[in-house]
């Protein structure tokens, strides 16, 4: 495959701050390359670097001649007023103006634009990302850069985009946090982390095989700062007892020794990164009904949202809550939070029940407010499970420096800003957590811990989020919201995905037929074989199913998720039983059509 860039030892310095050294790669023909890495580790920042938007400070990057670049920031901006043809046009790559029109039509419709004479301050912010993207296509690149193209998406929204960048021709590089994104699409991962002697770490193959593969590597790494620590503890011992650097051999050993204890540091900094710690405060309450819904409806204006929905949450409850953008998810949370009334229904609450609310959009803190403020409102303690904790160490607890406590929060990355809100929600002990999108921006170690806790957490969660893997990780009931007012609850995401397979057989069967198009033949009747599959089928799919939740529940067992092997014979266990419940599926529509059924 033809090389298509390539970086040679590039680095980018921010003041008295590198965020990045000596990174080297190449992006070849065809190859989806996925980012990963701390926060702050500067994905974002090495992105704009390969679009040409920024300057390495030191190190090159070299493009062949010819090769188009795009690129999709984390939150596009558009002028509001422009429609969604006007700003595909004024991006597509120079052609004749009727083949243009016909490309950009094609753009829209493949995109999934009903409406391109609508502007773009209308749009949900899921919109806008898929507008941005459509642009990006506009422009025929050779190589797509994509800074977090999963965030505002919903879930049918990442899906469509999975399937986009893997069938592409051209060559894509994507920073993303979503390891289903990673897992699906990836076929090289790079991780940018000072954990690696080089900065960065990268393996051929999914997500799944970069996990076992840096397993080795840091394995190898700790056996390497092990024997270190041994040798420079000999050596230290033999300088104890009173070494003379008299003899060229002594000069040497000594040279050696000072050598070995900066190796020795060099590879104990590295390894020393830390992982947020997040501990959840529960009541302890043991009132089975927190909280009561019964047949709630809800409106916005001429929209209806939900329709006679019913649940009740009890101490363990997991509720995860999907559906497109707009379909009301976060006006259902603050009904639960108390903050919106539903048009029709009741919501009843157990008497004191305490809510710890994280508002996806973040507006609870003030951006002039110093980081010390922010975590610490009262003063320069802390009360956490009723003992005092100096802000200085709830602050390293949550992967802040020192230096950074009076910094006002809007010079704080989005992950940092997350982790406040995480740091302020652990101080209140709550009976329920309700939780709007709170993986938006976090690197995937800090998500790791997330999940753990949410797992261990005694009281109930409701929680919407794109994260695929934290909502079949954590849910043990889905709500999906169709967005036009009806709703339906299913035991896993594969159940919701099957669903959805389900009726697209369907709607096919109902559609119109083509003008010209010949009549379809009258219903058959089933042959003998065909009426004895008819009669198992549902019990077969009810099996399938059965496997697949199994299947499902395995991966999300520790000992596995840990073990990059096992994951990877999890996960493909998974991918099978998926093909066979599909394929039952398609025989029972096939078998139903034929019965008018």
């Amino acid at each position: 495959m033809a090389v298509l860039l390539t970086c040679d030892a590039i680095a980018k310095i921010f003041g008295s701050r590198t965020v990045f050294t000596d990174i080297s790669l190449s992006l070849h023909d065809g190859e989806r390359l996925g980012v990963i890495g701390p926060n702050g580790a500067g994905k974002s920042t090495f992105l704009q670097v390969l679009s040409g938007n920024m300057r390495p400070d030191a190190g090159s990057i070299s493009i062949r001649k010819g090769v188009r670049l795009a690129m999709v920031v984390q939150d596009p901006v558009f002028e509001a007023e422009d429609t969604i043809r006007e700003i595909i046009t004024a991006a597509a790559a120079d052609s004749h103006e009727d083949d243009k029109d016909t490309e950009v039509s094609k753009i829209i419709s493949r995109v999934g634009f009903e409406d391109a004479s609508a502007t773009s301050g209308s749009l949900s912010g899921g919109w806008r990302k898929r507008l941005a993207i459509a642009a990006a296509l506009a422009q025929k690149p050779d190589v797509l850069l994509l800074d977090e193209p999963t965030n505002h998406l919903d879930v049918a929204g990442i899906i469509w985009l999975e399937k986009l960048v893997a069938s592409a021709t051209f060559a894509s590089v994507f920073v993303t946090h979503d390891r289903y994104f990673l897992e699906n699409c990836s076929t090289r991962v790079a991780e940018i982390n000072r954990a690696y002697p080089l900065g960065l770490f990268a393996t051929p193959g999914t997500y799944s095989k970069f996990l076992e593969k840096r397993s080795e590597f840091l394995r190898a790494q700790q056996r390497q700062q092990e024997a270190l620590e041994n040798l420079v503890e000999r050596e230290v011992e033999w300088l104890r007892r009173g070494a003379k650097a008299r003899t060229t051999k002594s000069k040497a050993r000594i040279q050696d020794a000072k050598e070995l204890q900066a190796q020795l540091a060099d590879v104990t900094s590295r390894t020393g990164t830390g992982t947020t710690t997040i501990d959840f405060s529960a009541t302890g309450r043991m009132t089975k009904r927190l909280i009561v819904c019964e047949h709630l409806t809800k409106s916005m204006g001429d929209k209806r949202l939900f329709t006679d929905l019913s649940f009740v949450l009890g101490p363990g409850g997991r509720l995860g809550v999907m559906g497109s953008n707009g379909c009301g998810k976060t006006t259902l949370l603050r009904i639960l939070v108390g903050d919106l009334k539903p048009d029709a229904g009741e919501v009843r609450f157990a008497e004191g029940l305490r809510v710890a609310y994280f508002d996806q959009n973040r507006d609870q803190l003030d951006p002039e407010l110093p980081l010390r403020r922010a975590l610490a409102p009262e003063g320069d303690t802390v009360m956490f499970r009723d003992r005092p904790t100096h802000v200085a160490g709830w602050a390293v607890r949550f992967l802040f420096r020192p230096e950074q406590l009076d910094l006002p929060i809007r010079n704080l990355s989005g992950g940092e800003r997350a982790r406040v809100h995480i740091a302020r929600l652990m101080l209140q002990p709550a009976d329920i957590l309700i939780l709007d999108e709170p993986t938006n921006d976090l690197d995937i170690p800090t998500l790791e811990v997330l999940e753990s806790n949410l797992s261990d957490f005694p009281g109930a969660i409701v929680l919407v989020t794109h994260d695929r893997f934290l909502l079949d990780r954590l849910s043990s009931t889905l709500l999906a919201m169709d967005g036009e007012g009806g709703v339906e609850f299913f035991a896993e995401l594969a159940q919701w995905e099957q669903a959805n397979a389900a009726k697209k057989p369907k709607a096919k069967a109902t559609a119109t037929p083509a003008k010209g198009a010949t009549a379809e033949p009258a219903k058959k009747k089933l042959s003998y074989m065909e009426a004895r599959e008819w009669e198992q089928i549902e019990e077969k799919v009810a099996a399938a199913e059965h496997r697949l939740h199994e299947a499902h529940d395995a991966m999300a067992d520790p000992a596995i998720v840990s073990d990059a092997g096992r994951l990877t014979e999890a996960a493909a266990q998974i991918d099978k039983f998926q093909a066979e419940v599909d394929a039952l599926y398609e025989r029972w529509a096939e078998l139903g059509a034929k019965l008018g059924q």
